[in-house]
């Protein structure tokens, strides 16, 4: 009897929708297995039937990635299911617009959990198991306003630029350790997915309108 080839497993937290849901299809289609991680249970369960039809084998997990213990827990879920964690994505991101002073507390404080600590969280729960193994890769979906932040956007584009300098302070951990973990991030530009449509917004009215008509002409 042949020998089963072992197929790469793939984590994406946001993995239910946006880049992230299409990222998943993408792997799937590639050979990996993928597990995804999301707040929304029907998100993950139509997110998995989009990787089985692409003929990997899928876990799915609830969990907030701004709450580690549940992070964690979704992780060896989907571990005990589909096998050692080769890769991870963290892509799981919320944004909220308005000026500065317009944006309450709470929607400021929102954005940087779930969009700069929920990377953070993501990147321990990951290195935990590539560590011991000196094996893995970790991707951190970074964005175009950690490059130039724009306004109307301060609590993200700032969760952004955190996001950046975490990644390029651990990758050089990582290397002065001589470890095989690998780490990096990409910067994705404005894309035409529901993240504008779960923004939390605090502009006038008549500005809505125009940032509606406009997100639905990005792609």
């Amino acid at each position: 009897m042949s020998e089963t080839r072992h197929r790469p497993v793939l984590v994406i937290t946001g993995g239910s929708s946006g880049i992230g849901r299409c990222t998943a299809a993408l792997f799937a289609r590639q050979g990996w297995d993928v597990g995804l991680i999301a707040r929304g249970r029907n998100g993950l369960e139509s997110a998995q039937e989009e990787v089985r039809q692409g003929g990997a084998r899928t876990a799915i997990a609830e969990a907030d990635v701004s709450d580690p213990a549940a992070l964690e827990q979704a992780a060896a879920a989907i571990e005990a299911e589909l096998g050692p964690i080769d890769a991870w994505v963290n892509c799981a991101g919320v944004s909220a617009y308005g000026r500065f002073m317009d944006l309450p507390e709470a929607d400021y404080e929102r954005v940087t959990r779930v969009t700069y600590l929920g990377v953070v969280n993501g990147t321990r729960v990951a290195l935990r198991r590539m560590l011991p193994r000196n094996h893995g890769n970790i991707v951190n979906v970074g964005s175009a306003v950690a490059l130039r932040a724009v306004p109307m956007q301060s609590a993200y584009s700032a969760a952004k630029h955190a996001v950046a300098g975490f990644t390029e302070a651990l990758r050089a951990e990582l290397i002065e350790a001589r470890s095989a973990v690998q780490m990096g991030i990409v910067h994705p530009p404005s894309t035409n997915t529901p993240f504008f449509s779960h923004a939390a917004s605090h502009l006038p009215e008549g500005a809505c309108r125009a940032r509606r008509r406009r997100s639905t002409r990005r792609s």
